[in-house]
């Protein structure tokens, strides 16, 4: 289940925009606000899906209903070539999409309970499977010859559609009768949004917004970067970066694998805001590398560039999410992590895309890269000077 879970994502998430730059000549305002779909479908599919779940319908069965209708969805979308004609159906299968990942992990946590089996223990070498099965759908598709094709929509759908069917044959998942007695504030999780009063919270949701931006950038953009505009210059035309840079990417995935180890050892030594500034700073390199590297003899840093990605995501995601688990109270703990998915997944991703799709088509490249790369350490700078520890 993990392993297809991030694997239909993985299809299409890094090479989309390489297609829809490349082949469907969409500018870049137009490739940034398909990404914002995460960020659209992030603000309310989770919770309204969630509720189904905890109140009406066993949690695997939504899981495989949601599966199913995102993966038709795509059917739909592929053939498309227009942006108003593929936007309207890649918004409503990301949508579904989307609800899918916090889904994913209470079937597995429910299996592993019912089993018997410490979660603590045996879920994160279960949701490792996921990166690689984001990793595999990743290579597959530049092996394939998918990258720069709708192929990679058709691909990501036969993945969810197995998926989908699969998650039926899970251990059922309880249906919460107390859910029943919860006020719909409860269950929405809006309490939380109490958190906003207190400074050094409101402070660290604001800023993991600002670095929720920064990972759409690339999640947008790398792709059709090194694909196209580098495809386009005789002198790296045949490299490897240019015809494998799904590849070359998922060196990302592999970093992030390894980057999860170091949390604990740097949260516990250096605390909450040393390793978010360390993120921050890793995001300036992240892009500056971009910007400076080529697929010829510049593609060291652009290796280099892959290899910071793993700092630049996980010090700040996976390590915020644990400095909301340690200073929330337990009543809003779930809701104060949904808040922060909010302020991440949602509004940041919603915010980067459109506004990095703005940068690209005033910049061009490489310069784009300069310019997140110059406000990634304005953002660096600010927080050093307000947040406080």
């Amino acid at each position: 289940m993990s392993f297809l879970q991030y694997a239909v994502w993985g299809a299409w998430l890094i090479s989309l925009g390489a297609y829809l730059g490349g082949v469907l000549h969409f500018e870049g305002l137009q490739i940034g606000s398909f990404f914002a779909t995460m960020g659209i479908a992030s603000l309310f599919m989770p919770a309204v899906m969630g509720i189904i779940a905890d109140r009406w319908v066993p949690a695997q069965k939504v899981l495989g209903g949601c599966h199913i209708a995102a993966a038709l969805l795509l059917l739909a979308a592929a053939p498309q070539t227009g942006y108003a004609q593929l936007y309207p159906f890649m918004l409503l299968s990301v949508m579904f999409y989307m609800p899918t990942i916090a889904l994913s992990n209470s079937v597995a946590y429910n299996a592993l309970s019912l089993s018997g089996v410490d979660a603590v223990r045996a879920f994160p070498p279960i949701r490792v499977w996921g990166t690689v099965g984001f990793i595999c759908a990743m290579v597959a598709v530049d092996l394939l010859g998918f990258a720069a094709t709708a192929g990679q929509l058709y691909l990501s759908a036969a993945l969810g559609l197995t998926l989908g069917v699969y998650a039926f044959t899970l251990p059922t998942c309880a249906v919460s009768r107390s859910m029943r007695q919860k006020s719909w504030v409860e269950i929405l999780g809006l309490q939380a949004f109490s958190l906003f009063r207190q400074k050094k919270m409101a402070l660290f949701f604001i800023f993991s917004m600002l670095l929720g931006m920064s990972l759409q950038i690339t999640n947008a953009f790398g792709n059709t970067y090194l694909t196209n505009y580098f495809g386009s210059i005789p002198e790296y035309q045949g490299t490897f970066g240019v015809e494998h840079a799904n590849i070359l990417i998922a060196l990302s995935q592999l970093s992030e694998t390894l980057c999860i180890l170091l949390i604990p050892f740097f949260m516990s030594r250096f605390g909450i805001k040393k390793v978010m500034l360390i993120a921050m700073l890793a995001w300036v390199f992240r892009f500056g590398l971009l910007g400076a590297g080529n697929p010829s003899g510049g593609v060291w840093m652009l290796i280099l560039s892959m290899l910071v990605y793993g700092v630049a995501f996980d010090f700040f995601n996976i390590s915020g999410s644990l400095f909301v688990e340690q200073a929330t109270d337990s009543a809003i703990r779930s809701s104060a992590q949904g808040v922060f998915m909010i302020m991440t997944n949602g509004f940041g991703a919603l915010i980067g895309s459109y506004a990095a799709g703005a940068v690209v088509d005033a910049c061009g490249w490489p310069l784009a890269w300069y310019v997140f790369s110059g406000c990634s350490m304005m953002v660096a700078v600010v927080f050093a000077a307000a947040f406080k520890a």
